[in-house]
């Protein structure tokens, strides 16, 4: 029954080359989006040179035949803004990864030298806007920005800033996998002080928004609120994911870090022009509209749940998958990996049954690259995240799938 469903509702692409000149085995993917605001772009596994081809594609295909004009990625808002003049063409390619850090080289940075090729060519060059936490889950990136706006509005808190800032800088690292474990091997009592002066700052920020924004405007108000913001959910975040890697995550908790993206995406939509168009570049866990669950565990909701919440059928989402026998996975490690873990392939059992994996191979079309509208599939139930398996009802989940046969490492990858 799924694989008749996928023979019917499934267009097999020309190619995953961004660069092909034509794009016209894409249109399909007009139907399923119509007249929605926010598009988003996932991917099944990070590190996978396919899903970045076929990102870049689609990018450039929403961007050109659907007038695009947002393109927001799962990075902090402070990396995002030294990375643009970058993407616009400042600067030598190499400077990309000093501008960008390891992991988000790792995970970005072959999109990322594909967009400012293509701006290149380009009389308005793509921008991107980040809607995440810092990828090192560190507090600095948020706070700096923080720290200069209170020394112009409010210098009367300036020990309180001070101590804030001296706290935040003993968090360090270059993902999760470090500064959740830096954070877990401060003292509780340090820990805590630390919480409750973002706490003091964010509930002052809040009370003297008038008196602030007549000592600056509202744009640096807002923009001083969003990184507070930021930070504040880094603190929790960091709290859950040392948690997590310690096995006492309390379930459901990393919803705070997808509950601020969503927040992020609707903080730039608020401030677009009307006709503004944002495609949202996430892992398929992020962009979801469901809750994630593996084997019946809840571990979030994901970013896409809160926004098909809000923005209904003016947000849809686009997974990527793959149909390959391997795919490459994370691995902790002790070593001096600066992103606290490596990646390496790893071999994958054969898709069950109900999942997108299975019926595209039933149905002839493992070999393939194509594109499926899942709106009408009820059969469907489980889609491939990095090695596993989340388990939900596909059509509810997204409204489209795009699948490669291979799933081979980034070459940015070098960790």
């Amino acid at each position: 029954m799924a694989s008749g469903f996928l023979s019917e509702h499934t267009a097999v692409l020309n190619t995953l080359d961004p660069d092909a000149p034509a794009l016209d085995d894409l249109e399909p993917l007009r139907g399923v989006i119509e007249d929605a605001r926010v598009v988003g772009i996932g991917e099944g596994a990070h590190f996978v040179h396919e899903f970045t081809l076929a990102r870049a594609r689609l990018l450039r295909f929403l961007v050109e035949r659907c007038a695009f004009t947002h393109v927001a990625l799962e990075l902090g808002s402070a990396q995002a803004a030294d990375v643009n003049p970058w993407l616009a063409g400042e600067g030598d390619e190499s400077d990309l990864h000093r501008l960008s850090g390891p992991l988000t080289l790792g995970i970005f940075g072959e999109l990322l030298r594909w967009l400012r090729r293509y701006n290149a060519s380009r009389p308005r060059p793509v921008q991107i806007v980040g809607i995440d936490l810092p990828n090192t889950l560190t507090l600095l990136p948020d706070l700096d920005p923080v720290a200069d706006y209170l020394r112009l509005v409010d210098p009367d808190i300036a020990d309180l800033v001070a101590g804030v800032l001296s706290a935040a800088g003993e968090i360090t690292g270059g993902s999760a996998a470090v500064s959740g474990p830096r954070w877990g091997s401060l003292d509780p009592a340090f820990q805590d002080s630390l919480t409750a002066g973002l706490a003091r700052l964010s509930t002052r920020l809040s009370a003297l928004e008038p008196i602030y924004v007549s000592r600056s405007d509202q744009h640096r108000y807002d923009a001083a609120r969003r990184h507070l913001d930021a930070a504040c959910h880094t603190d929790y975040m960091l709290r859950a994911m040392n948690d997590l890697f310690s096995g006492r995550g309390a379930t459901g908790d990393t919803s705070a870090r997808d509950h601020y993206m969503a927040a992020s995406v609707q903080w730039h939509l608020a401030r677009a022009d009307a006709g503004a168009r944002m495609v949202l570049v996430a892992h398929n866990s992020h962009i979801q509209k469901t809750p994630v669950t593996f084997d019946g565990y809840l571990a979030g909701l994901p970013m896409g749940h809160y926004l098909a919440r809000d923005l209904g059928r003016q947000y849809r989402a686009v997974a990527l998958t793959h149909t390959a026998g391997q795919v490459p996975e994370m691995s902790v490690t002790a070593g001096d990996s600066p992103v606290g873990f490596t990646v390496a392939p790893v071999t994958l059992d054969a898709p069950p049954p109900g999942s997108v994996e299975r019926a595209l191979a039933d149905a002839g079309l493992g070999g393939a690259v194509t594109l499926t509208d899942l709106r009408s599939s009820t059969s469907l139930d489980r889609i491939r995240s990095q090695s596993a398996y989340v388990d939900t009802p596909l059509h509810e989940a997204f409204d489209a799938v795009m699948s490669a046969p291979t799933a081979t490492t980034d070459p940015t990858v070098n960790f």
